[in-house]
């Protein structure tokens, strides 16, 4: 005979934010949980860089994220990026701040449904401590570093290069460049024709890059 698992299972319910709390004392103690809960990061590009490290943020529990994004979801970016293939054609800030919610519901989020440039920069960061580039624009990377370095010289900047390809995930690594600034990734892998982008490996930039952060809020670097 084979039991009904159904009928064993607990209804559905969405835990409170006390219980959210705990769990997450739980697993990563108090005084980092507090820390987490204080800071603010802000996240420059949700694609598949951004939208990775705006989940693990919001998972380890940081009290802000400000999502900016002038993009639309595409089906191009279903294999890498946390959105959902019905999600295509929406602005990418409002549907990751949809996934968002259902994974850290408690969370305080500000979007932007704008492009980040040297002009607006400075108003779109101002609240945060840590900001992360997370664009695949060449040109849009360095005009967003050189304008955080000159402009917010108070701020963390954490950004990425190179993630495409098939090669080991082990080069991937987390540079120190300044005293407040931290660059991600092998360094040298670009896209091309015969060079693509895969989950596993935008995923770990990304990974290096939401550790670095969290890293950094906690006074570790």
């Amino acid at each position: 005979m084979t039991a009904d698992l159904s009928q064993m299972r607990e209804p559905s319910r969405m835990p409170s934010q006390n219980e959210m709390h705990a769990a997450l004392e739980k697993r990563q103690g108090a005084e980092a949980v507090r820390k987490l809960q204080a800071a603010t990061v802000a996240v420059c590009g949700l694609g598949g860089l951004g939208s990775n490290i705006a989940v693990s943020l919001a998972r380890a529990g940081v009290g802000k994220l400000i999502l900016v994004d002038f993009d639309c979801v595409d089906v191009t970016n279903l294999h890498r990026q946390q959105y959902k293939a019905n999600q295509v054609g929406m602005p990418k800030p409002e549907a990751l701040l949809a996934n968002l919610k259902e994974i850290a519901p408690y969370t305080e989020y500000e979007t932007h449904f704008e492009k980040v440039t040297a002009e607006n920069a400075v108003p779109l960061l101002a609240k945060a401590d840590v900001v992360c580039e997370a664009f695949d624009n060449a040109e849009a990377k360095a005009m967003l570093v050189n304008t955080v370095l000159e402009n917010m010289p108070e701020k963390f900047l954490v950004a990425a290069s190179g993630m495409a390809g098939y090669d080991s995930g082990n080069v991937i690594t987390t540079r120190k460049v300044t005293k407040r600034f931290y660059v991600c990734g092998d360094g040298k892998s670009d896209v091309n024709d015969g060079i693509g982008l895969v989950a596993p490996r935008v995923m770990l930039c990304a990974a290096h890059q939401a550790l670095t952060v969290i890293r950094l809020i906690l006074g570790l670097e």
